[in-house]
């Protein structure tokens, strides 16, 4: 996690227990005053509240505008929505990525209620109370708007009658030669399934073994050293093995067997060796041994950021990508992802190969754990951007249903992101749906089967 977003945590802690200190007062007055029975009714109603409109991880205002920059040569063309149907004020090329930028209003019920907007057959939900700039994604729907029939309707929130809308042309990046950096074992599902199942030649490089937070393997009486070793062993085989039902074979997948929340320190002291927090091993060849390329790092097996950055050489210019896929350093906060990325630009400074591009994604972020909101299976809308970031460009891939099924199917088969939900995790659940109208999707429990399985998958389009 990264300095920035634990000091949002730790604020909305803060402020989270002074208005429970709060309530417990104004609870305990009314016992006090009316009558004790209303004592635990009361607690019940607040615990219900509290679940219901109050847990989610929001760290910014709903009235903050998103701050968003786009490099000159992307179109911006005014737009205005009559009645339900929106109509472009000006030529429209042959965009492949549509963003629209508008301001959204809550309407009263939007404070308790998820806004959203349905958008010809796609819904793009935002935050409750929602009163600032937004960015809604209509890639995919370019011959409906070119045609004037593209229908936009605010639910629980209302609609300007007039926005931009930012298009972007951008070469078909399946086509070109890819190498997807995966700090942990399904971050390249996660972000980039869909496009690495549709790609021409890619190569997946799993930096880390994942082997930390092994409690669940320790009913298997496991000692805490022998259950990371095992989740270590089990998320390296995923790495190598997953992607082939994207079509990806094992020899053009590599594990280097770095450890779990390593990287920053690896970046920082590059000649240290940096053994897992949690196993005690030190030695990156012990899930090597599948790799179908020898690596520098394999003579000494010492998980140093010098053998990291020999290793990313090496596979730069053995695979020679023309593109590469890796975590935004300036949206996502995950410490492993910012220095994964951090490492790889270390590796192309002193790279024969120099690939021309980085699609840059985010799977974590610093201020809306729910990002992207609302169901599985409709469109991403842009994340929130509380502080400028750079001026990229973006691309967003569009993924039918039968695409979206075998992503699903893709993040199943991750040990990451199996098992079953804590209980007070499944009342939350419970609570959100009865009285939210919230749904899960059928495909897994976990969080992320909601939130990475969607009709985009959206890159940000970085020139080198």
């Amino acid at each position: 996690m990264s300095a920035r977003k634990q000091q949002l945590l730790n604020r909305h802690r803060r402020n989270k227990r002074i208005s429970v200190l709060l309530g417990l007062v104004l609870v305990l007055l009314l016992a006090i005053l009316v009558a004790w029975w209303w004592l635990p009714v009361l607690l019940l109603l607040g615990w219900i509240g509290h679940e219901a409109w109050f847990a989610d991880h929001l760290f910014y205002a709903p009235s903050d505008d998103y701050q968003y920059a786009f490099p000159a040569e992307s179109q911006a063309l005014p737009v205005r929505l009559h009645g339900d149907l929106l109509q472009v004020q000006g030529e429209l090329g042959a965009a492949d990525t549509l963003i629209l930028q508008l301001e959204l209003r809550s309407t009263w019920l939007g404070r308790w209620f998820d806004p959203y907007v349905q958008i010809g057959s796609d819904r793009q939900d935002v935050e409750r109370g929602v009163s600032g700039q937004r960015y809604l994604n209509l890639s995919g729907q370019l011959e409906a708007l070119q045609a004037g029939q593209l229908s936009l309707r605010g639910r629980f929130c209302r609609l300007p009658a007039s926005a931009t809308l930012h298009a972007f042309s951008s070469p078909d990046y399946r086509q070109q030669r890819l190498m997807i950096i995966a700090p942990h074992a399904d971050d390249a599902e996660l972000a980039a399934f869909g496009l690495y199942s549709q790609a021409a030649e890619v190569s997946i490089v799993t930096l880390t073994q994942g082997e930390i937070e092994a409690a669940n393997y320790q009913p298997l009486g496991l000692d805490q050293a022998q259950a990371a070793r095992l989740k270590g062993r089990l998320r390296s085989w995923d790495s190598l093995a997953i992607p082939l039902w994207g079509g990806v074979p094992q020899a053009r997948c590599m594990q280097l067997g770095y450890y779990c929340l390593q990287l920053p320190a690896m970046l920082d002291a590059p000649e240290l060796a940096c053994g897992s927090r949690e196993s005690g091993d030190s030695d990156i060849r012990s899930v090597r041994q599948h790799n179908p390329l020898r690596l520098p790092g394999d003579l000494d097996g010492l998980p140093s950021g010098n053998n990291l950055v020999a290793d990313l050489v090496a596979l730069l210019e053995h695979f020679r990508p023309e593109t590469v896929v890796t975590p935004h350093p300036e949206l996502d906060p995950h410490s492993d992802h910012v220095a994964a990325t951090r490492l790889l630009l270390a590796a192309m400074q002193v790279s024969t190969w120099q690939p021309k591009t980085l699609l840059l994604y985010a799977n974590h972020l610093h201020d809306n754990d729910r990002w992207p909101m609302g169901p599985a299976g409709y469109g991403i809308a842009l994340p929130p951007a509380i502080t400028e970031l750079p001026a990229d460009g973006l691309w967003s891939l569009c993924l039918s249903a039968e695409q979206q099924l075998d992503k699903a199917m893709a993040l199943q088969m991750q040990h990451d992101l199996q098992g079953s939900l804590p209980t007070k995790k499944r009342l939350r659940r419970l609570i959100q749906q009865w009285l939210l109208g919230r749904r899960w999707p059928a495909t897994g429990a976990n969080e992320f089967m909601r939130k990475a399985v969607r009709r985009h998958e959206l890159f940000w389009v970085r020139q080198l």
